[in-house]
């Protein structure tokens, strides 16, 4: 994929995590691309419903999924403003995803108090010896100042 396209759908995703900050929820976003179009995009929604594996790749999976009629998404890239946790992780490689490309590190999302499990995309690849690409960081800078933007958000509506 050119250094173009890995922009244009990363900035889907940053997108998609901007409207979930905006309402109330973590800065995580996730789009899935098939044959160079968006077929699916979220943002998490852990808190809207109250269910803790509602993360943005997940809801990106599951409707891509739906709209494919398939579980198998082989051929399809998935973008996250962060590099996905085990689990998100797990779920791309079930369901065939080709590659995962993302913006923010694990580390960085632990650096704002996260608490992600500090395992990265390359460690579980590699142990778990998944066929799965991983391009990145892609935008590492956007997409870690979705946390800064989520966290002055969050502060001024505590009060």
């Amino acid at each position: 994929m050119k250094q173009s396209q890995l922009v244009k759908f990363m900035l889907a995703a940053i997108s998609a995590a901007n409207q979930g900050i905006e309402k109330g929820q973590t800065p995580f976003g996730a789009c899935v691309v098939m044959g160079g179009k968006i077929i699916a995009r979220s943002h998490n929604q852990v808190w809207k419903r109250n269910d803790i594996t509602a993360h943005a790749e997940i809801l990106a999976l599951r409707a891509a999924c739906r709209r494919t009629h398939s579980l198998d998404l082989s051929g399809a890239v998935i973008f996250s403003t962060c590099e996905p946790c085990p689990m998100c992780f797990g779920a791309c490689h079930w369901a065939k995803v080709s590659s995962i490309v993302y913006g923010a590190r694990i580390a960085d999302a632990k650096n704002y108090g996260f608490h992600e499990l500090s395992i990265p995309s390359d460690a579980m690849r590699r142990l778990g010896k998944s066929r799965l690409r991983l391009v990145g960081p892609v935008l590492p800078e956007a997409c870690v100042s979705l946390f800064a933007k989520w966290r002055s958000k969050a502060m001024s509506t505590a009060y």
